[in-house]
């Protein structure tokens, strides 16, 4: 019988395939029904939409494309219908549910005498894994063609000059008269009408609740026109994360300390899904940054690692992860900003190298990111100048400084666009930033991003002038159309793409916090959270400290300064008999007494500069008079960057959990205690300050029974 069933099922496979085929050809072009005004078209048949097929359900979307070429969600509800409802069906608000057996259907969509169609196909798939059977399905969708659904261009031929400068426009709001926005005003609705953003970024200062942010987002997408907003924000996770309600990540060098891809991808889609139920549909994340300076005083822990290899495999990881829930994802900071000891925030840092280096190092993480398909790529503010030594005047103080890479054509068109192929979205970092502001003009910075390639200027110093500017620039020809178009082009199809569209009538508000406020801090989320937490901790050096078997009746010390508190909850959570010594600099005489008759000491040490980990600052100071005052063991933290051992090399135990956030403590107090056997890997070299390696890359203790 099971012979009788496969050789029944082959020509049933054949006949599926050539079904396919034959709908592949003339059947897959879709003709016209239009009404004066508008034309009615299904996104899943746009070019740049994707399937959107998930556990056999796919959601198609109708759109209302009018006479100018835009396009918004209508609000009227649709007729739909499947032509075979064997294998799919599909209900009234556009829902297909494929029903499992093989074959072809037709979705018809109808609104009076507009109509659209689009194919679903589902395909045995022979499985390697026999204990699920032999075969099981796929499900793909077949696009219609024809030139109804050229959105992007026949968008781009409707607009106005004003309109696609004002596209490429990313400003943030943080202040206004002294007060943090947390809604919208209407002098901000006003900018975003009257400039045609399209975009806005968000910070901390933005996003109080999960509530409140959920209606700011909701209500600037209906401030805007034509199109949707990239509605954008730096939810790296670690020490750049700006939502104050939900899942606070470890980040990404704590990723790096895990080792794990499978982390890294669940990180990802833990704060994609945060976003997207917020309905902010951009995230200025990752950093691909390698660390391979460990006096960098920006990157640091924001870097997965000093291995470009290791680096690509985390962060491709992280944005698949990020990009399956629908929210884009960006590679940050091109060509790489991890080899600078400068934070472009107040200066100009510089990377030496000659590109063949660059490629092998900086740029490789970079390149793989763009052929795993990342929707965006951040620019740095750092100069290059083996790529391109133009020069140019400072307005800072009249001395000549290189291009930095966000103002370079030759880093980002030259090298970004034509030798490493990537066509995706280009942005630049925050044009505020003093490498930016203090050596080049708001306008004329914004003008010569333009013109170096960029797609999308964020947070120019000043939107009106900036947007005046640049208008005046292309109507001048300093900067062709044709150029601008190029930006409308890739703008608008990451859009689609991500179904970023004008609704006509969107969601009730209240149905969008409820799904937000299962979704943010989800039980779920948090599991990710405490996973990395725990696989990222490193045991560095253990004189035979750990696991602390400490007596009930034992006293234990808690001494720090940053972060101290936490620290000092997640220890006296496993050791009542635990006391807290606030501070920062070396103890006085009665701060010693109180550590009389402790059995062990556990401070905490937070830097992010090179001179935070100077054995002369009065913290590192501290650590070692503990080391050199107490005959008890010195357990030793380093709460952000996990060079801090480097200041106090004689410590008895020192472990790096690379982040300030709350499940970093417990991890590092679960280890201390033994409840769980350290299991990070160093991501950085940590070097010897007086040359050579103190631990290695790659270095890792753990407890063995």
């Amino acid at each position: 019988m099971r012979k009788l069933r496969n050789y029944l099922f082959v020509p049933l496979l054949a006949g599926i395939l050539v079904l396919t085929a034959a709908m592949s050809g003339t059947a897959a072009y879709a003709k016209p029904h239009r009404t004066p005004g508008h034309d009615l078209v299904l996104l899943q048949n746009v070019p740049q939409a994707q399937d959107g097929f998930e556990d056999g359900t796919l959601q198609l979307t109708p759109l209302h494309v009018y006479k100018d070429g835009h396009f918004v969600k209508p609000s009227a509800r649709m007729q739909w219908t499947s032509t075979n409802r064997r294998v799919a069906s599909v209900n009234r608000d556009g829902v297909v549910k494929m029903t499992g057996k093989p074959g072809a259907s037709t979705i018809l969509v109808r609104e009076g005498r507009l109509t659209d169609r689009i194919l679903v196909i589902a395909k045995p798939v022979r499985n390697s894994d026999k204990r699920h059977g032999n075969f099981s399905m796929s499900y793909e969708v077949k696009k219609m063609h024809g030139k109804r659904y050229n959105l992007v261009p026949n968008a781009i031929r409707g607009m106005s000059l004003e309109e696609k400068v004002g596209q490429m426009l990313m400003p943030d709001f943080r202040t206004m008269n002294g007060k943090h926005i947390t809604e919208l005003t209407p002098e901000i609705e006003a900018l975003v009408k009257k400039y045609h953003l399209g975009g806005v970024i968000l910070f901390r200062e933005n996003v109080v609740t999960t509530e409140q942010t959920a209606r700011l987002v909701a209500d600037y997408q209906k401030a805007s026109e034509k199109y949707g907003l990239l509605m954008s924000i730096d939810q790296e996770g670690g020490i750049v994360t700006r939502l104050q309600s939900g899942t606070d990540m470890p980040g990404n060098m704590a990723l790096g300390a895990a080792r794990s891809e499978e982390l890294a991808h669940q990180v990802g889609q833990a704060i994609g899904e945060e976003l997207h139920a917020l309905g902010i549909n951009m995230n200025f994340a990752p950093s691909f940054d390698i660390n391979n300076n460990p006096d960098n005083p920006v990157i640091g822990v924001r870097s997965f690692s000093e291995d470009p290899e290791l680096t690509a495999k985390l962060g491709v990881a992280y944005t698949n992860g990020l990009q399956g829930t629908g929210t884009s994802g960006t590679a940050k900071h091109f060509p790489g900003h991890g080899d600078t000891a400068v934070d472009s925030h107040l200066g100009l840092p510089e990377v030496p190298y000659y590109k063949e280096r660059l490629k092998q190092v900086e740029l490789y993480p970079f390149q793989q990111a763009m052929d795993a398909g990342v929707d965006a790529i951040m620019t740095a503010h750092v100069t290059f100048p083996k790529i391109d030594d133009t020069t140019v005047i400072s307005k800072k103080d009249g001395t000549p400084i290189t291009v930095p890479a966000t103002l370079s054509h030759k880093v980002l068109t030259e090298l970004m666009r034509d030798e490493m192929g990537y066509d995706g979205l280009i942005t630049t970092d925050a044009l505020n930033m003093n490498a930016i502001a203090e050596h080049f003009g708001p306008v004329d910075a914004v003008i010569r991003a333009v013109q170096a390639g960029t797609d999308l200027v964020l947070m120019p110093v000043g939107l009106e002038s900036v947007a005046d500017g640049l208008l005046d620039a292309v109507q001048s020809g300093k900067i062709s159309e044709q150029r601008i178009e190029q930006s409308m082009e890739r703008i608008l199809s990451l859009k689609l793409k991500r179904g970023i569209v004008k609704e006509e009538a969107p969601a009730p508000i209240e149905s969008v916090i409820a799904n937000a406020e299962k979704t943010v801090g989800s039980d779920e989320h948090k599991q990710v959270e405490r996973d990395v937490a725990e696989k990222s901790v490193t045991l560095v050096k253990n004189d035979n400290v750990l696991p602390l078997n400490a007596a009930a009746e034992d006293k234990i010390a808690v001494v720090g300064s940053s972060y101290i508190d936490e620290l000092f909850t997640a220890v006296k959570k496993r050791h009542a008999n635990t006391v807290l010594i606030k501070k920062g600099e070396p103890l006085t005489d009665e701060e010693l007494a109180q550590l009389d008759g402790v059995s062990a000491i556990i401070v905490g040490t937070t830097t992010s500069t090179v001179a935070g980990r100077s054995p002369s600052h009065p913290q590192m100071q501290m650590v070692n008079e503990l080391i050199g005052k107490t005959d008890v063991p010195v357990i030793a933290i380093g709460v952000r960057n996990p060079y801090d051992i480097m200041a106090y090399p004689e410590v008895d135990v020192y472990l790096a959990q690379y982040s300030f956030r709350t499940a970093s403590f417990e991890a590092s107090a679960s280890a201390i205690f033994g409840e769980i056997a350290p299991q990070g890997k160093l991501p950085v070299t940590i070097p010897d300050p007086s040359g050579g390696t103190l631990y290695p890359f790659g270095h890792g203790l753990t407890y063995t029974n």
